[in-house]
């Protein structure tokens, strides 16, 4: 009996965006306009590039980037939520798939103590260059039309699910907990004794709605939630089964 949870990272685990979270570095806590209207849909990543250089160019060091980002709040009910399944290993395998990047993630879990929680974090693979810069990459390549081009949600949960199917190990049930649209293509992919858990008033919710109402709902159950502790709620449930 083990159950897999899935988190996301930004307004999931953590209650902002840590990649709009870093822009507090930034002279006068703002970027150009120029720079902010550059974004094109899909292309976050190159996005974020172009950020982090403006960032180095206006010599914001690392230090103050990671004094930045370990004041970024958790969402509610969160840090109850990730105690308690950091205690109670023995049921639950925990992995991120996040488009936020691998620097951001283990600042701020480390800074909390939480990085033992999880299995695994899939997320843009991001380093500091030589000049002091920090570079952000790609997650991987992939051929889904729903999803932005550096990140399939979808992809990612298959590929872990396989290599643990090949070492041994199957779970009860995944538990899918996310906020945004790009997480609707992993739900989809969630059978019927699967669960997905939106965040109240966010895009996953209204995109999960919409499908139900256009008669062709998901697969798994939907549990909606507004706290870590709603969440808990949920696994404690589990646990008793």
């Amino acid at each position: 009996m083990k159950f897999l949870l899935v988190f996301d990272f930004d307004h999931t685990i953590v209650d902002e965006n840590s990649d709009t979270w870093i822009v507090k570095c930034a002279p006068e806590k703002k970027l150009p306009n120029g720079l902010r209207n550059s974004y094109q849909p899909g292309h976050w990543t190159e996005y974020m590039g172009r950020v982090f250089v403006y960032l180095g160019d206006n010599g914001v060091k690392e230090d103050e980037m990671k004094r930045t980002m370990t004041t970024i709040p958790f969402t509610a009910g969160m840090v109850d939520l990730l105690g308690f399944i950091g205690e109670n290993k023995e049921f639950f395998d925990c992995i991120i798939v996040s488009d936020s990047n691998t620097v951001f993630i283990d600042w701020i879990l480390k800074a909390a103590d939480f990085h033992k929680v999880f299995d695994e974090v899939f997320t843009n693979p991001a380093a500091f260059s030589s000049t002091g810069y920090l570079t952000v990459q790609n997650f991987h390549a992939h051929h889904c039309a729903k999803c932005p081009k550096n990140l399939c949600k979808r992809k990612v949960l298959k590929e872990f699910l396989d290599k643990q199917l090949e070492r041994g190990v199957s779970y009860t049930q995944i538990v899918y907990i996310g906020d945004g649209g790009n997480d609707l293509c992993p739900v989809m992919f969630l059978k019927k004794d699967d669960i997905a858990m939106p965040r109240q008033g966010y895009t996953l919710e209204k995109k999960i709605s919409q499908l139900a109402q256009d008669l062709s709902p998901v697969e798994c159950s939907v549990l909606v939630w507004s706290s870590g502790i709603d969440i808990m709620s949920y696994l404690k449930l589990l646990m008793k089964e």
